[in-house]
Parts: C-alpha cells; sequence; structure tokens
C-alpha cells in the first residue's frame, strides 16, 4: 500500500507533465502497474482471484 500522502499528492495536476505516474486505482501503488487494468499487480490478482475481472482465467492449474 501506499502512503495516504503520495496517493493525494499524485492525484493532484503536477506542474510539469515528467512528474505523471501511472498509479494503481485502488491502492496507489507504482510499481507494478498494469496499464490494461488501470491495476497494480497485486490488486490485479486479488480481482482475478475473486472473478471480477471478465476474460481473466489462471494460466496453470
Amino acid at each position: 500500500m501506499a502512503k495516504v500522502s503520495d496517493i493525494v499528492k499524485f492525484q493532484k495536476k503536477q506542474k510539469y507533465t515528467v512528474r505523471d505516474h501511472n498509479r494503481c486505482s485502488l491502492c496507489g501503488r507504482s510499481r507494478g502497474f498494469m496499464r490494461k487494468f488501470g491495476l497494480c499487480r497485486l490488486c490485479f490478482r486479488e480481482r482475478a482471484h475473486r472473478g471480477e475481472l471478465p476474460g481473466i482465467m489462471k494460466g496453470s492449474w
């Protein structure tokens, strides 16, 4: 989980466009971000296991 201060800080429009960074829409994590889903790898995995992401299946048995 990202710190609340980081989440709030990066939700604001940045002064310079270089500072914009992709963040998870749920937890605010900046690393391991998947653009297609707008989630980090951890939130993606949790939602996929719960079946909340359509078309996503477990790759191995």
